[in-house]
């Protein structure tokens, strides 16, 4: 009643400038645009609350386009540096395998000289070859996972400008023999006389495992070559195909501790080329020689020796002479 609009409509019908029955209207319009006014006032409201979570959702919009030019700094970043470490790998790569070669050559010739190391460094030219073989359970082990199943001897020769020759030993067996037996064989290697030899070989070969407590129990055991077999042809590789005896000896009684035939890791191991038909009753005592004489005493021990066997031989073999009238009994 004290609205500025109420005493308005009160001044107007005091006045006879408006009738009764018009203030209910009035009324109604003041209500309606009070209405209106309220509903104004909340769409203001919405709008305002929109408007500002709008700001937020700006501001967030603004913080991640921030954070996206950031990434996408960090990511073409990192993205370079995968592209230069990539490179660089593959300069590397590219480097190493111009070097490979070149490596493999150096790695060649080392094997090479440590080779003609041990070859130079005690080379036997009589066909006889005393090969000391250390590191046995060592060597076993390896040849028993198969890191390393063979070793190859120093080469030797059965004179100076001889054949070349090489034994090749399977600690824990080879082919049938493996687990069983060790493997013992011989082989031919391409020496710088071949064309003065004849062909093919054919000397008898024999391997010798060494006791070593002065029992003289060694080991011994002889084969002939097959001379039709490529085996023993003059070499036309850097080594011919190996042959001797698989079952040279049994695996158990060399594994057992405290055998006659290793002692301190090591075992001995005699190869020798028959280049004189010697005869088979005389190894043995070759055997027993002192191996600290000289080859020269060792060859006239082992040629009286052989006088001896010839001599009782001879006497055991000469018939007994009889009178006439007797006879023998």
């Amino acid at each position: 009643m004290n609205s500025e609009r109420h005493q308005e409509a009160v001044a107007l019908i005091l006045s006879g400038q408006c009738d009764v029955s018009n203030i209910g209207d009035q009324d109604s319009d003041m209500d309606s645009t009070t209405a209106e006014l309220n509903v104004e006032q909340e769409m203001s409201d919405k709008f305002s609350e929109l408007a500002e979570k709008v700001q937020q959702l700006n501001d967030t919009t603004v913080e991640l386009s921030r954070e996206f030019i950031y990434l996408n700094e960090a990511y073409k970043a990192a993205v370079q540096e995968v592209n230069q470490f990539e490179q660089a790998t593959n300069d590397r790569n590219a480097v190493l395998a111009k070097l490979q070669p070149k490596q493999d050559e150096i790695q060649k010739e080392i094997e090479e000289l440590k080779m003609n190391f041990e070859e130079h460094h005690y080379v036997s030219t009589d066909g006889t070859l005393t090969w000391r073989v250390d590191r046995v359970a060592e060597r076993m082990a390896d040849a028993q996972s198969e890191r390393q199943t063979s070793i190859y001897s120093p080469v030797f020769y059965s004179s100076s400008t001889g054949y070349k020759m090489q034994a090749r030993l399977y600690l824990y067996g080879d082919g049938n023999a493996r687990r069983t037996h060790m493997s013992l064989f011989f082989l031919l290697v391409k020496g710088e006389f071949d064309a003065l030899l004849s062909w093919p070989f054919g000397y008898k070969v024999t391997f010798c495992l060494f006791d070593q407590t002065g029992n003289n129990r060694h080991i011994i055991d002889s084969f002939r070559p097959d001379v039709k077999s490529a085996s023993f042809q003059r070499p036309k590789t850097e080594k011919n195909i190996a042959s001797g005896i698989p079952k040279f000896f049994p695996l158990p009684m060399i594994q057992q501790d405290d055998n006659a035939y290793v002692r301190d890791d090591t075992l001995f191991l005699k190869i020798m080329i028959d280049l004189n038909d010697t005869p088979k009753m005389i190894l043995p005592y070759m055997l027993t020689l002192n191996p600290g004489l000289p080859d020269h005493v060792q060859q006239n021990l082992i040629a009286n020796e052989k006088a001896k066997k010839q001599q009782s031989q001879n006497d055991t073999t000469v018939p007994m002479v009889t009178q006439p009238g007797t006879t023998n009994s």
